[in-house]
């Protein structure tokens, strides 16, 4: 009894579904906006945390990769508007010379003026899908992906695989190119530059090849695809509810989001799709043999860390819907951009998992409790 008491108490890894959602919170809210106010404090709010709450894991510096990955976007972005975009407002910064392009190309202008207007413009929207990369990044720093795989059901555990598998892609690259760098520096190579980048490909390259080997191999072992003996009916009603489901789903979306839409109705067939697509998915978990050691436990810290998620997307749609002038950015005519403090005080919230969540332990305290507890389990028999 005191040692369960005493592991309740010990350091932990929080549950990979509760960071995903929480996030994915984030990255709804970084969604429905332009304003650069509400984007900026999103981001700090997962920078904040991941600071705070990221394991000491390969996978856990993915969150720099994509914030440099960010802020490629937003140069892209403004590139493209100098080039590409048309202008708005009448602040002329330059006039660059204007290439005549065919009448079938009319919608586009190359050259021209550029004005400031459709440069801020240009640098918020790119500043909005920075932030959503760096809410996926956040999610990768503090979700381990093998942990994540084993969290999904087994209705969803083929796709789960694809998904996992995707997702993995980005922090074992970190990974590798961090291994081989230290190895280039060890032999006295260049790690910077054209030929840095150009010695560093081949080898992570090779690792990724390797990876997916050994994955395939470990999958065949270990009985990957085993299905039970399903009657045919059980097979037609799991596959009825599941797209049932989903359409009830996508009706309910529409007419919530849509402001002359169902109204009430709208919520009441979000809610009938979204029992069908669990009963559906609770079904066709019976065809799949698998088995799980030491299930990842679901606490009072994961239901506090997905519910800030989940505020502070609802505060960003509830600002929508009674002020949507404040989610966006006005540059005709320019003006600063408002705070509402509805939706700040929502993702202010999100902040919660940097003092809930457990603090990740570290390798060499996970390894000396392992071991403690063995030691005390071979005492007690």
């Amino acid at each position: 009894m005191n040692g369960r008491l005493a592991e309740s108490r010990l350091p932990r890894l929080l549950h990979p579904g509760a960071w995903w959602i929480w996030a994915l919170g984030l990255a709804i809210a970084a969604s429905r906006t332009t304003n650069p106010l509400l984007l900026g404090l999103i981001l700090a709010v997962a920078a904040f945390v991941v600071a705070a709450r990221k394991p000491v894991a390969p996978w856990s510096r993915s969150f720099s990769v994509f914030l440099k990955l960010g802020v490629l976007v937003v140069v892209i972005r403004l590139v493209f508007q100098v080039v590409l975009g048309a202008p708005i407002g009448n602040h002329v910064l330059v006039t660059l010379p204007q290439v005549p392009l065919p009448d079938w190309l009319a919608a586009l202008r190359l050259g021209g003026q550029i004005t400031l207007e459709s440069m801020v413009f240009a640098a918020c929207d790119g500043f909005r899908l920075a932030v959503l990369l760096a809410c996926v990044g956040a999610a990768n720093s503090l979700a381990s992906p093998s942990r994540l795989l084993k969290a999904m059901p087994a209705g969803l555990y083929e796709i789960g695989v694809a998904v996992v598998v995707a997702m993995t892609f980005a922090p074992q690259l970190v990974a590798d190119l961090g291994r081989v760098r230290r190895a280039r520096l060890l032999r006295g190579r260049p790690d910077r530059g054209i030929r840095g980048v150009a010695g560093s490909a081949m080898p992570v390259f090779e690792g990724a090849l390797d990876r997916a080997v050994v994955l395939a191999a470990a999958m065949d072992s270990r009985g990957y695809g085993r299905t039970a003996a399903v009657p045919a009916n059980v097979r037609r009603t799991t596959a009825g509810l599941v797209i049932g489901g989903l359409i009830g789903v996508c009706i309910g979306l529409f007419g919530l989001l849509d402001a002359g839409g169902l109204g009430p109705l709208g919520f009441v067939l979000l809610l009938i799709g979204l029992a069908a697509g669990i009963a559906g998915l609770w079904l066709g978990g019976k065809h799949a043999i698998r088995t799980r050691y030491r299930p990842d436990p679901w606490r009072l810290a994961e239901w506090v860390v997905m519910a800030s998620g989940v505020i502070a997307a609802a505060s960003v749609f509830w600002v929508g819907i009674h002020n949507p002038q404040a989610l966006q950015l006005s540059v005709t005519p320019f003006a600063f951009p408002s705070f509402p403090f509805v939706a700040g005080i929502g993702i202010a919230i999100a902040l919660l998992p940097a003092v809930v969540a457990p603090v990740p332990p570290s390798p060499n305290a996970r390894a000396l409790h392992e071991a403690t507890v063995r030691v005390e389990d071979k005492v007690a028999a």
